[in-house]
């Protein structure tokens, strides 16, 4: 029955019982006294029972109309608050999106994009999933996040991609390591032992090719983890190397007592992407995000 209820009846309805009095109702409707007696008819006929009774030159509820009451005002602020929802979501200011980021990104990008979003879009909700490139490749593919911010991929039937921005990775020490006393070779930072991400991840490749296509083995990775937020960390406590992003050198917390080992051959330039299943659903608020990202990320990543 419920179904067959008019919302605007139910505002009319809520007016007069307000009001005890057509007249008076219609005034502060601005409608006519007949509208709102058609209004009144229309409910009664759809409830099958009286709403109102007279008394005097006025009416009261009836105990069917206080019931009508109650859930009138449960009805229409269920329905206001759907409007609005619906209008929140459709402009992208509400909904969970879900995201996965590569650490780096999600250390050096994520606190100021969220930042950034939330202020205009407070009721979205992120759940975030902090993995290497091939865990968030498998989860896109798989539907469990709307987008990830990976490294460089290639578009293709499935994905779509943008860049988004660059950053330079780097082999890192602390800052009173050995290897630091001289100017290195390549060949020095074998003597020591590294922290790495395993070997399915791009940085890690790349570090291994630099040695072999000159000749040399790898490095030794005494500590493999694909927590990288935890390298910095590890590296100043030790006198392990590692590879990962410029912007951990000169941090306030551990990156204020790691230095960066300067050699052109280990200084690897890449690219990040935003990249979304080709056809896949986005929310509004997704749509949303990943525009923030696109015209925003280069500078919020930066920090500028």
């Amino acid at each position: 029955m419920a179904n067959q209820l008019d919302l605007r009846d139910l505002r009319y309805f809520e007016a007069i019982a307000e009001t005890g009095h057509l007249g008076q109702a219609a005034a502060k409707l601005f409608r006519t006294q007949p509208a709102l007696t058609g209004c009144v008819r229309r409910l009664e006929a759809t409830l099958g029972t009286a709403l109102f009774e007279k008394v005097g030159r006025g009416i009261r509820l009836t105990a069917a109309g206080h019931a009508l009451v109650r859930r009138a005002r449960s009805l229409r602020v269920a329905a206001d608050d759907t409007v609005r929802e619906i209008a929140e979501v459709g402009a992208g200011v509400a909904g969970q999106i879900r995201i996965g980021v590569l650490p780096t990104l999600a250390r050096f990008l994520m606190p100021p994009l969220s930042r950034a979003f939330l202020k205009d879009a407070p009721a979205v909700t992120l759940r975030t999933v902090i993995a290497q490139n091939d865990v968030l490749a498998t989860q896109l593919m798989a539907g469990e996040v709307d987008f990830i911010l990976t490294t460089a991929v290639r578009a293709s039937e499935d994905l779509v991609n943008h860049r988004v921005l660059e950053d330079e990775a780097v082999v890192i020490a602390s800052r009173n390591h050995p290897i630091l006393a001289r100017k290195a070779r390549l060949a020095d930072l074998l003597a020591y032992e590294w922290v790495l991400a395993p070997s399915s991840v791009g940085t890690r490749q790349w570090i291994d090719r630099v040695f072999q296509s000159r000749g040399l083995p790898p490095p030794h990775v005494q500590i493999e983890t694909n927590l990288i937020l935890m390298m910095p960390t590890l590296i100043r406590e030790t006198e392990l190397l590692t590879f990962t992003s410029r912007l951990h050198v000169g941090l306030t917390d551990a990156g204020a007592d790691l230095r960066e080992v300067k050699l052109r051959e280990t200084t690897m330039r890449r690219r990040f992407d935003v990249a979304w299943r080709r056809g896949g659903y986005l929310s509004p608020a997704a749509e949303r995000l990943i525009q923030l990202i696109r015209s925003r990320g280069r500078k919020l990543f930066s920090g500028d």
